[in-house]
């Protein structure tokens, strides 16, 4: 079968019977009426069978037969089909650019301090950072990889964990010595709540860790409410409240003493983990692997 011959054909049938005429069809493939009806006609004469009616009500639309509505799906699984091999070569063949979306917290906190290391070490990659609170299409936005916050279970996304982290209060240091207890703090200032995981339902939160330090009773003092958790823990380094930080957030500040731990020896695992999200279909992509494994790396 010299299929390949009637791809444009097939093309003008399948758009044809989704618009019931040859000039909505002819609108969307950006040629006339008459090349659309003669492709049909080229296609109906190959097959020997005629692929649609005319309506004999006052509108003229076309009528797809029996055996084209039947054979339908299949034509347009098969274009869905083409249209991800296109996909994935040009995505195999592409410039050496890279695009990967992180939340702008994780960007500024954790990657990059540290993607200067990937860059050394593969220069002719070129990263550009998709920073976003809100999961995107990959594919519509051109997406190679990213690192998302949650289970681990995102549709048409193989998810491979990252790192696990863990939950505690932190303050600046001289904050700390003005009350010289968490006790003395929780009960005096504010405490900083981090909007951007109330999308997420499993994540504690003050609530949570309150209960789980035999805090429950204390009054969850309204403060500063802010939608970035990288913004939480600066607003705490400025002493305008207590964060309830996250451990992979907040790990450089410690060691740097821009923030203190007011917990040490009481921590709340976090029920949701980074994990390291890509296409399946572009698994096997030499810079998306790279990165992937630096990543990997890098958090172990």
């Amino acid at each position: 079968m010299k299929l390949p011959v009637h791809l444009n054909a097939l093309r003008a049938f399948e758009a044809s019977a989704r618009h019931q005429s040859f000039a909505g069809a002819a609108a969307e493939l950006n040629v006339t009426p008459a090349a659309v009806g003669q492709l049909v006609r080229t296609l109906e004469a190959w097959l020997g069978t005629p692929l649609f009616h005319r309506s004999s009500s006052g509108r003229q639309r076309l009528i797809v037969s029996d055996s084209a509505q039947r054979a339908l799906p299949d034509i347009r699984a098969g274009f869905d089909r083409l249209s991800l091999g296109l996909d994935l070569l040009k995505a195999q063949t592409a410039s050496g650019v890279l695009t990967v979306t992180v939340s702008p917290a994780f960007a500024s906190k954790w990657l990059l301090p540290r993607i200067d290391r990937f860059q050394a070490q593969y220069p002719d990659t070129d990263v550009r950072l998709d920073t976003s609170l809100k999961p995107i299409d990959f594919i519509t936005h051109g997406i190679d990889i990213g690192v998302r916050y949650g289970t681990g279970h995102w549709p048409g996304l193989t998810a491979e964990k990252l790192l696990d982290e863990d939950l505690f209060p932190v303050a600046s240091p001289r904050l700390l010595e003005r009350h010289g207890s968490i006790a003395t703090l929780l009960a005096n200032e504010s405490l900083l709540h981090d909007l951007s995981m109330d999308g997420h339902a499993d994540f504690p939160g003050w609530e949570g860790w309150l209960q789980h330090a035999g805090w429950s009773g204390l009054l969850v003092r309204r403060g500063l409410q802010i939608n970035n958790s990288a913004a939480v823990l600066q607003a705490a380094m400025d002493g305008h409240g207590i964060a309830l930080a996250r451990s992979v957030m907040v790990k450089d500040d410690l060691a740097t003493g821009a923030l203190v731990r007011l917990s040490p020896d009481l921590t709340l695992p976090s029920p949701l983990a980074y994990y390291v999200v890509y296409r399946p279909d572009c698994a096997t992509q030499p810079k998306l692997t790279r990165f992937r494994d630096w990543l990997l790396q890098e958090a172990a």
